[in-house]
């Protein structure tokens, strides 16, 4: 199974990359399921359902998300309906939607596992190492091919938890800093890993922002409010995995960067 992966989607130049691009690496590439993380997807800050049904329409086959996931209100109400939708799984027990999924795609059944990092995250999260474990438990009895999202701030957690998951999880790639590292490997035991996708959105930016105010608010500590910048070349940032189906051992990992 080919597994194209996409980093952080930025607002309406991030739907913009994705609306030029997946088409053009479907013939390229051949990928068979498109993952994304979409919490910073609508205006730059958590998820609409318009913006959801587009996100299908362009051909997304799951969305995970993050901490900016509840940035928009309206998602309380269609989190639940949805299923190809992920939230963190290691929030507290009562939040609504769910945390990882068992899929199916041209025959083949494939879990998602999408978990935050704690490292500099201001939440009240369980802890994911133990989560992944639990969650792990369950999905191996339906699947060998298992990917995680992990999104997270410190890339010593990220790497830690590769390391922790390897031989289990077939892939393990980060998101939230917007950045992409240029450490993608498959682990000793055959798991896949980067520590961040990086974003898709305009790359002149602070991390998809107009610049000035995060300027302004590392120069005064000042709170500001930030806006998705618009204007100048686009950057799509993603990776693309080839699984094999028999083992749920990683073959390939490589980083896509495409520009608009």
């Amino acid at each position: 199974m080919r597994i194209l992966a996409i980093g952080d989607i930025i607002g309406k130049p991030g739907r913009k990359a994705l609306r030029e691009f997946l088409p053009e690496l479907k013939e390229e590439i051949a990928y068979d399921v498109v993952i994304a993380n979409v919490e910073n997807v609508a205006g730059g800050f958590g998820l609409t359902k318009k913006v959801y049904e587009e996100l299908i329409d362009i051909g997304i086959d799951v969305m995970t998300s993050g901490n900016h996931i509840w940035d928009k209100k309206e998602i309380h109400q269609f989190i639940e309906e949805t299923e190809n939708l992920l939230r963190p799984a290691n929030y507290p027990e009562g939040v609504p939607g769910r945390g990882y999924g068992i899929f199916k795609k041209n025959g083949v059944k494939f879990a998602v596992i999408n978990l935050m990092g704690r490292v500099f995250m201001d939440c009240n999260l369980e802890n994911p190492f133990k989560v992944f474990d639990r969650i792990y438990e369950e999905v191996s009895k339906d699947t060998n091919l298992v990917i995680v999202d992990f999104h997270a701030e410190a890339t010593s957690e990220k790497w830690a938890f590769g390391i922790y998951v390897d031989g289990r999880a077939s892939l393990v790639y980060g998101t939230h800093t917007h950045v992409p590292t240029a450490d993608e490997f498959i682990l000793r035991k055959g798991t896949g890993y980067v520590s961040d996708v990086g974003m898709t959105g305009v790359w002149y930016s602070a991390i998809g922002m107009k610049p000035k105010e995060p300027i302004e608010k590392f120069l005064t500590g000042l709170p500001r409010r930030f806006e998705v910048e618009d204007k100048g070349e686009i950057v799509l940032n993603a990776i693309l995995v080839d699984l094999d189906e028999a083992t749920g051992k990683t073959k390939s990992i490589e980083r896509i960067k495409r520009f608009l």
